[in-house]
C-alpha cells in the first residue's frame, strides 16, 4: 500500500465521519455532543490525510517500499480494521458515558473500550517489528525509544510545573494525550532515524 493510498483511506474515513456529523446535525437531529464527536474524529483523519502531502518524496518512496514487503502488507491489513474499531469505540464510549451510566464497573468498561484498539495496534506493531529486517528494526526501536523518553520527560516536567503551581493541567486530558504524543514523536523520530541510516 502506498502513502497515496493511506492518504486516500484517511480522506475517505474523514469524509464519512464529516458526512455522519452533517447527517446527525441536519437530518437525524442528534445531540450537539454527538455531532461534535464525529466532527472531531473526521477533522483528525482529514488533518492526517493532509499531513501526507507534506512529506518529501524520499520518505514516500521509503514507506511505499516498506509496506510493499510481506510484513508491511500484513501490518496494514491488521491496521485498517483497528482504526475503524477505534473510531467507533471512541464515539460509542463518549456518547454512552455522557448519557450517564449508573454502574461504576460498566462505566469503567465502557470508558476503556477504545484502549482495546491500542492493545490490538501494539500487537500488530510488535508482529511487524519481529518480521522486518535488522536495519529497519533498529530504526523502529530507536524511534520508539526516543519518543518514549521524550514523552516521559515532558510528562515529568509537566508534573513538576503543576506541583510548583506554575501551570495547571487537567489530569484526565494530560493522560489522554500521552499516547497521541507518543505516536507523534515516534513518527518524527522515525523520519529522522530513517534519514540518518538510509
Amino acid at each position: 500500500m502506498t502513502l497515496r493510498r493511506w492518504m486516500l483511506g484517511f480522506g475517505v474515513i474523514a469524509v464519512g465521519c464529516l458526512l455522519l456529523a452533517a447527517a446527525g446535525q441536519w437530518l437525524l437531529h442528534w445531540p450537539k455532543d454527538a455531532v461534535q464527536t464525529w466532527l472531531g474524529i473526521g477533522t483528525g483523519y482529514l488533518l492526517g490525510a493532509l499531513l501526507f502531502l507534506l512529506v518529501p518524496r524520499w520518505w514516500r518512496e521509503h514507506c511505499d517500499e516498506m509496506y510493499a514487503q510481506p510484513a508491511g502488507k500484513r501490518y496494514l491489513k491488521a491496521l485498517w480494521p483497528i482504526m475503524g474499531f477505534y473510531s467507533l469505540a471512541l464515539f460509542a464510549s463518549i456518547w454512552w458515558i455522557k448519557r450517564g451510566i449508573d454502574s461504576l464497573p460498566l462505566r469503567a468498561v465502557v470508558a476503556i473500550t477504545p484502549a482495546l484498539a491500542i492493545v490490538l495496534l501494539m500487537r500488530a506493531a510488535l508482529r511487524y517489528l519481529r518480521e522486518i529486517d535488522e536495519l529497519q528494526r533498529r530504526i523502529e526501536t530507536e524511534a520508539i525509544g526516543a519518543a518514549s523518553l521524550l514523552v516521559s520527560v515532558l510528562y515529568f516536567a509537566g508534573g513538576l510545573l503543576e506541583k510548583a503551581k506554575v501551570l495547571h493541567f487537567d489530569a484526565a486530558a494530560v493522560m489522554v494525550w500521552v499516547f497521541p504524543l507518543l505516536m507523534l514523536f515516534y513518527g518524527i523520530a522515525k523520519y529522522v532515524f530513517t534519514r540518518r541510516y538510509l
